[in-house]
């Protein structure tokens, strides 16, 4: 049996006793986003990080941005949003000589890596006390691996990860029901074209 990062995050709860810490949240879509946001605004005053460079085509990079801020209405003056640029060329740069890679392989890793990367390091530079990201919602997302390196980022940068596996205790479930309820778009793919099968990819480009 796997570790239980849910009950990691419990324990970091508890220690807060009530104090609202700053969190800043990589986030890679709203059906994500709705669960881990409706569970983490009851601790944490949050900001958001769009920091998505594997997402293609471009315009689908918008589109999402687009459904996350839909979403984002739901918590206004709740929730703040951090402004980020389209920055593909990182993840070209992270993914070559992986393309040939199979899905939840080493190109994964590396695409993990850069998000939440960047998101420590945004979260250093703006003096929040944890980052953390919506990736775990994800059954399709390995937790383990996603916690290995938040851990290790929060030693580079020197500021706290806060666990996660929010697929856990019917987060997963709980983002589906609240993606029909807000009308959100839902994609079929991770976001990478590596990700989809060649026509859809060849269709995409």
């Amino acid at each position: 049996m796997g570790h239980n990062y849910q009950l990691d995050t419990d324990a970091v709860l508890a220690l807060l006793g009530g104090e609202r810490n700053r969190l800043l949240l990589q986030c890679c879509c709203g059906p994500c986003s709705s669960y881990v946001l409706e569970y983490l605004t009851e601790y944490f005053d949050v900001t958001i990080l769009f920091y998505n460079p594997n997402i293609q085509p471009e315009e689908e990079y918008d589109r999402r941005l687009y459904w996350l801020r839909k979403l984002l209405a739901e918590y206004a003056g709740k929730v703040g949003i951090m402004k980020c640029g389209y920055d593909g060329g990182s993840f070209d740069a992270a993914a070559k000589g992986l393309e040939g890679e199979p899905e939840g392989g080493e190109r994964c890793t590396k695409c993990f890596a850069l998000r939440l990367g960047e998101t420590a390091r945004l979260a250093k530079e703006g003096n929040f006390d944890y980052f953390c990201s919506t990736l775990s919602v994800s059954p399709h997302k390995d937790e383990q691996r996603l916690n290995e390196i938040g851990r290790a980022l929060a030693d580079k940068y020197g500021v706290r990860w806060l666990p996660s596996d929010f697929k856990k205790r019917g987060g997963y479930a709980r983002s589906i029901e609240l993606s029909r309820e807000y009308g959100l778009y839902r994609q079929d793919y991770c976001g990478c074209l590596f990700s989809l099968p060649a026509q859809k990819r060849d269709s995409a480009k």
